[in-house]
């Protein structure tokens, strides 16, 4: 925020338009670089996958991904209905094929992606 103020003030009081347009990429990207440097390059999503066809969709992402399934038991509030979640760490170039077997199943399937800020296991970092 504080940057955010500091490149608009720059523009308005001296009227120099291109130099807040530099600045602000100039932030962005050392932000991502300050990114890597302290969390490195593999970066890790997490989807939480809520479906009335869970089984479907888990067989279907691991054999065709070959990721992971975690089930999870929860309770939809809105229906008050107990409901199985499903759970897959990915890297971000399975996420779409995750999402597409996903839909393709269940049209009406929910899904959340988050970013995961570490996975050790197989498949993902190893630790010794």
């Amino acid at each position: 925020m504080i940057d955010t103020v500091i490149v608009i003030l720059n523009m308005i009081f001296l009227k120099e338009i291109e130099i807040g347009l530099y600045s602000a990429i100039v932030i962005y990207l050392m932000g991502k670089v300050i990114d890597i440097l302290f969390e490195g390059i593999y970066f890790t999503k997490l989807l939480f996958i809520i479906s009335e066809k869970s089984e479907e969709i888990s067989k279907a992402i691991e054999e065709k991904v070959q990721r992971g399934v975690t089930g999870i038991y929860g309770k939809g509030m809105f229906k008050n209905e107990e409901k199985l979640i499903l759970m897959c760490a990915a890297t971000r170039r399975d996420i779409s094929k995750i999402k597409e077997i996903s839909k393709e199943i269940d049209p009406k399937s929910f899904i959340i992606i988050t970013n995961s800020r570490e996975v050790v296991g197989l498949g993902f970092k190893n630790e010794t």
